[in-house]
């Protein structure tokens, strides 16, 4: 079938819906892209003013309902749990490395220099920094990867987070300074996870994306998405899940705090099932967390 998939324009977002073009080339399908401007992408201040990561699907989501094109390809860690009313989520790839990197150039993060300058922007990521190395002064960081790290080798900072997915899906791997330990530094629900967007009652898009899907990577991340949901997260709560099978069955791990580091609590569970998992682990963290 022909299919025509919405995307960012950002390096990431290109390569991310070119290997699922690949993907459904191989299996026969005729793909097309089309690029798409995002509210995301045109805001440069805090993506909490302009309703969280959701700017960066506004306008995809929009374009699938139209009927202008047939499927999306998202960085799961930017999909709301909350979908638009005629949507869904088709697939989920195999997942990539979850975690965090430190790009510094050549310290770890312990043993960056006291007060050293750090870009991020993520509630997440500063809280947790906040919590591990409350002597940081942490920068707002916008932009791309590539913007990141060239403000980095300007000296703008000692330091910088980002995923060890993204860069090494751009061919920047070697650039990691430390991936960072998920028990440690919790990774964001979804991260290193690609999704595929699409109509509810699209069933020929739906079916032909299926073999798509990678059924570890969804258990895990319907897990950490259902500890989300729970928690009402979004940019404007730091927290983190990470769930990976094991041998008692699904392992989650996650954390809350508030934005400046204080109130952090961590917890785990094992479970079999994902969406149970995820609720009983949010309703215990948010408990210890209310009682502190």
């Amino acid at each position: 079938m022909k299919v025509r998939i919405g995307t960012r324009g950002s390096a990431l977002a290109r390569w991310q819906a070119e290997h699922v073009k690949e993907r459904l080339q191989a299996f026969g399908h005729e793909v097309t892209l089309r690029f798409i401007t995002t509210t995301g992408d045109r805001t440069p201040g805090p993506l909490e003013a302009v309703g969280g990561k959701g700017a960066f699907l506004k306008e995809i989501e929009e374009a699938l309902l139209a009927q202008d094109v047939d499927l999306a390809v998202h960085s799961l860690k930017d999909v709301p749990t909350s979908l638009p009313a005629g949507l869904a989520l088709a697939a989920v790839l195999e997942r990539a490395d979850p975690r965090d990197a430190l790009v510094s150039g050549g310290s770890a993060l312990d043993r960056l220099p006291q007060g050293a300058r750090l870009g991020t922007t993520s509630l997440r990521r500063r809280a947790l920094l906040r919590h591990l190395r409350p002597d940081l002064e942490l920068v707002d960081l916008r932009g791309n990867v590539d913007t990141r790290l060239r403000r980095l080798r300007q000296g703008d900072f000692e330091a910088v987070v980002l995923a060890v997915a993204g860069l090494t899906r751009l061919g920047r791997a070697h650039e990691v300074t430390e991936a960072l330990d998920p028990e440690r530094f919790v990774p964001a629900p979804g991260q290193g996870a690609i999704t595929l967007e699409t109509r509810e009652a699209d069933d020929e898009t739906i079916s032909a994306v299926r073999f798509l899907d990678h059924e570890p990577t969804a258990r895990a991340v319907s897990a950490e998405r259902a500890f989300l949901a729970e928690l009402g997260g979004g940019c404007n709560v730091p927290l983190g899940a990470w769930a990976r099978e094991g041998p008692g069955g699904l392992r989650l791990v996650a954390f809350l705090a508030e934005a400046d580091g204080s109130g952090f609590v961590r917890g785990e569970r094992l479970g079999r099932e994902p969406a149970e998992l995820g609720r009983l682990l949010a309703e215990e963290i948010a408990a210890e967390h209310r009682a502190r």
